[in-house]
């Protein structure tokens, strides 16, 4: 499997480009809803839509991944990578840490059933959800520090609630942040997280003709091509990929290196550039059959 240099790749792209097939890694603070996040980056930038990549309720601040325009279509493929928090649940009664552990590692570790929050959107019924870790970091009183990796669509105030259910001496979330969602994280050294300060700061100076701090916070949507194995396709092929036709071996550059299974999401290069997200379909001569394909962008 080959790699995208995704900054040899971005610097490539114009502006514009950027702006119609990227993501840009929010840090949301306290107070606004993620759809008013997302909604205040598309009227800021002008553009047709943007759509955040995992929900964070208002009281909850960190990764917030914001998909513009065609990079929306990318939401899907990312929702359900996990995410990684920390943040202080209050016990309503005092107890120790290793009391706690103990009920985490027997109930609350692995894979749990959970039942949505009454105010949450989705319908209420039993899910099953990964919890990956679960880790006590420090004590104060009834006010524990915690970090916790979990599947996506995991309510973690939900989780603090049932486990002090499960004590029974209840407890409740006092503080949260995502410190990561997916292969989006608030320290990473080439794309880390940007404050909505930053980002107008960014736009104003574009406006005024300086692009550098927004081209610099801009992700390539072709960061997809971190979560699926590459493949490459003969460039004589890419009209007819552009089409949403699928695509036989005779098309595969790398065959001999591939190892996929039916049923794969992959994704499908001509070189540097990026034609889409395909399903492994392996049916004859028949290899796979697109599920998103990235029309070309004018620049």
């Amino acid at each position: 499997m080959t790699e995208i240099d995704l900054e040899e790749l971005k610097k490539s792209k114009t502006i514009r480009e950027l702006l119609e097939f990227g993501i840009i890694n929010i840090d949301k603070s306290t107070g606004p809803t993620s759809f008013t996040v997302s909604e205040f980056i598309k009227r800021y930038l002008g553009l047709r839509k943007t759509s955040h990549l995992g929900t964070l309720d208002p009281q909850v601040t960190g990764v917030l991944p914001v998909a513009l325009n065609r990079a929306c279509k990318l939401t899907g493929f990312f929702l359900g990578e996990d995410k990684e928090y920390v943040g202080i649940m209050r016990m309503h009664e005092e107890v120790s840490i290793k009391e706690i552990e103990k009920v985490i590692s027997e109930k609350f570790l692995g894979i749990i059933k959970q039942l949505p929050p009454v105010k949450s959107r989705v319908k209420r019924e039993e899910r099953e959800r990964e919890i990956k870790t679960f880790e006590l970091l420090e004590k104060s009183g009834k006010d524990i520090l915690f970090k916790s990796n979990v599947q996506g669509g995991t309510y973690i105030r939900k989780l603090i609630h049932d486990l002090g259910e499960e004590m029974k001496i209840g407890a409740h979330m006092l503080e949260l942040r995502r410190i990561r969602a997916g292969i989006f994280s608030e320290d990473d050294k080439d794309y880390p997280v940007v404050s909505l300060y930053d980002f107008e700061k960014a736009v104003k100076e574009f406006e005024d003709g300086n692009e550098k701090s927004l081209r610099k916070m801009i992700i390539p949507g072709e960061i997809i091509s971190k979560l699926y194995p590459i493949v490459q396709v003969d460039e004589k092929e890419i009209f007819r990929l552009y089409t949403g036709k699928p695509f036989f071996d005779k098309a595969l550059v790398n065959k001999a290196d591939l190892k996929l299974e039916r049923g794969e999401k992959i994704n499908v290069f001509s070189g540097n550039k990026f034609i889409g997200v395909y399903n492994v379909v392996k049916e004859e001569d028949l290899f796979a059959k697109p599920e998103f394909v990235l029309q070309p962008i004018k620049k």
